[in-house]
C-alpha cells in the first residue's frame, strides 16, 4: 500500500522560506510522478510544481519554488523561497503512476504566511 507523509509545513511571515518533504513507501517510487498541490479555502487544489524527468511550476511560483526529488531515498522535496500571502493553504504530495492513472495523496500539510 503506498502511504506519502508530508513534513515541513508552517506559518512563516512574507518574504520568508520553508521546506517542505514527503516520505513515500510501498511502491516502486521512480516509476511515479512526483508533484506538490495545494488548496487554499474556497478555492480548488491547483498543481504548484511536478517533476519526473523534467520540472513544471506553475505561474505563480516560478523563481520562487524549487521541486526536487530523491529516488533511493522515496523523498520528494519543495523549496519555498519569497513567500507571499497567497501562497497560504494546504499542500498535498502527490504520486501519479507514469503508465497508469493510479494516483497517490498524502494527507496534507498547513502553510500560512502572515505577518
Amino acid at each position: 500500500q503506498v502511504q506519502l507523509v508530508e513534513s515541513g509545513g508552517g506559518a512563516v511571515q512574507p518574504g520568508g522560506s520553508l521546506r517542505l518533504s514527503c516520505a513515500a513507501s510501498g511502491t516502486i517510487f521512480s516509476m511515479f510522478v512526483a508533484g506538490w498541490y495545494r488548496q487554499a479555502p474556497g478555492k480548488q487544489r491547483e498543481l504548484v510544481a511536478n517533476i519526473s524527468g523534467s520540472t513544471n511550476y506553475a505561474e505563480s511560483v516560478k523563481g520562487r519554488f524549487t521541486i526536487s526529488r530523491d529516488n533511493a531515498k522515496k523523498m520528494v522535496y519543495l523549496q519555498m523561497n519569497s513567500l507571499k500571502p497567497e501562497d497560504t493553504a494546504v499542500y498535498y504530495c502527490n504520486l501519479k503512476a507514469l503508465f497508469s492513472d493510479s494516483r497517490y495523496w498524502g494527507q496534507g500539510t498547513q502553510v500560512t504566511v502572515s505577518s
